[in-house]
């Protein structure tokens, strides 16, 4: 025990500096934990407060999952969720790492700073200013992309009610915001290779695409694999500014834009059902932590070395 106390006051700085981490993740990350009761509970507010609403609340067992579930929006909203993030997770990967790569090849490092601040700033802008901008290309009456199509004889689209058109924006828009941050990662990755790898394959008479494709690409496998069975991870839950603020919660796109965070919002807006939003929040975390788990499985038994655990 005096040993323990001993490297506590040896540590003392440091653990100061990770306090307001820890205490920031146990108030926002542990405590709220004891709210997934409520996923099967019937929730009724008590004048007593939260607890005593919490504790008098009736055991319904299933039965919010069930409504969840049997919901006639249940397949689109599960077919929605899962498709747009596979194009998140696979078009996101390829972009960002080819856009790393390029970054890296630039000689002048003030211009790959300018290059890399300007793809890493859509990431800090909120989804209500993305909106705002979506909504000056897209207007039916002065949208940028309207004039354009009637400058050449076209026929102006009204694109808030033509759902075809969305899969692509919304895949556009999410891939432009994100792609940035990821990029700034595995740059950060490829930074850190020994250049004598690359030196050595100069000797050799290796063209750039070959040092990319037997040098970068190999040693960038590791971070690559990592972040995708993280993104996995989160297949089931999706941006709620992407699908609700980007095409103005439109009804006629519903069909393309309603995913399983958006239909709790409004499920929770309209019934004020805080147990069935608790049990698709449970579900969601349930989910992704399975497939993190056969994820990880799956690149265990093809190569060790790169699992995370």
């Amino acid at each position: 025990m005096s040993g323990f106390i001993k490297k506590v006051i040896r540590n003392r700085f440091m653990l100061l500096m990770i306090l307001p981490g820890t205490i920031w993740f146990l108030i926002f990350a542990y405590l709220p934990m004891f709210g997934t009761v409520l996923a099967f509970k019937d929730f009724r507010i008590s004048p007593d407060g939260f607890f005593a609403s919490v504790f008098n609340s009736e055991w319904v067992g299933f039965k919010n999952f069930e409504y969840l579930f049997t919901t006639n929006d249940a397949y689109i909203i599960t077919r929605n969720t899962i498709l747009y993030n596979l194009a998140f997770i696979i078009l996101g990967l390829v972009i960002a790492v080819g856009f790393a790569i390029m970054l890296s090849e630039l000689v002048n490092k003030r211009t790959a700073k300018v290059y890399q601040t300007g793809m890493f700033l859509p990431h800090f802008l909120s989804w209500v200013i993305i909106s705002y901008f979506a909504f000056t290309f897209l207007s039916v009456d002065k949208g940028t992309l309207n004039q354009i199509i009637t400058y050449f004889g076209g026929e102006p689209i009204s694109w808030y009610s033509e759902a075809k058109y969305w899969p692509f924006i919304i895949i556009f828009v999410g891939i432009w915001k994100g792609v940035g941050y990821n990029s700034v990662i595995y740059l950060a990755a490829i930074t850190g290779i020994d250049k004598s790898y690359y030196e050595a394959a100069v000797i050799d008479g290796a063209s750039k695409w070959k040092q990319v494709r037997y040098i970068t690409i190999p040693l960038l496998k590791p971070l690559m694999i990592i972040l995708t069975i993280l993104a996995i991870g989160g297949i089931f839950r999706s941006d709620f500014g992407l699908f609700y603020q980007l095409p103005k919660d439109s009804g006629a796109l519903y069909p393309v834009t309603n995913v399983i965070d958006t239909f709790v919002y409004r499920g929770l807006i309209n019934m004020g059902d805080i147990g069935m939003s608790t049990a698709a929040g449970l579900y969601q975390s349930f989910v992704g932590l399975v497939l993190i788990l056969v994820a990880n499985y799956i690149v265990r038994k093809i190569e060790k070395d790169h699992a995370i655990f």
